[in-house]
């Protein structure tokens, strides 16, 4: 799953490029206080003619890590819907717009 972002520029190669896919994953939760989430912000790669397989292509510009932990944790348990609640705590903390899934 990913969620459609505002563009984030970032420098990569002595080139300066543009994330617009923000991807999040849960690596580690240990069922009571505390979790980690993995993120990567991506470049979308133009489709060629043909199209390979599989699509879409893209460019991973920035990853990392993420640390939940405390009533923000809670909050995330407690939500119905889990996986919207984590991407939207998520691009928060990291100051990203989500715009689309």
């Amino acid at each position: 799953m990913a969620k459609t972002i505002q563009p984030v520029s970032s420098w990569q190669n002595g080139e300066e490029k543009e994330a617009t896919q923000f991807v999040l994953s849960s690596s580690y939760d240990n069922l009571s206080t505390s979790a980690t989430f993995q993120y990567q912000l991506n470049e979308i790669i133009p489709t060629p003619t043909p199209p390979p397989t599989p699509l879409p292509m893209y460019n991973t510009l920035v990853n990392g890590s993420l640390s939940i932990s405390g009533q923000d944790y809670l909050d995330w348990d407690a939500s119905s819907d889990a996986n919207e609640w984590a991407y939207t705590w998520a691009a928060t903390q990291l100051n990203l717009t989500i715009i689309a899934d």
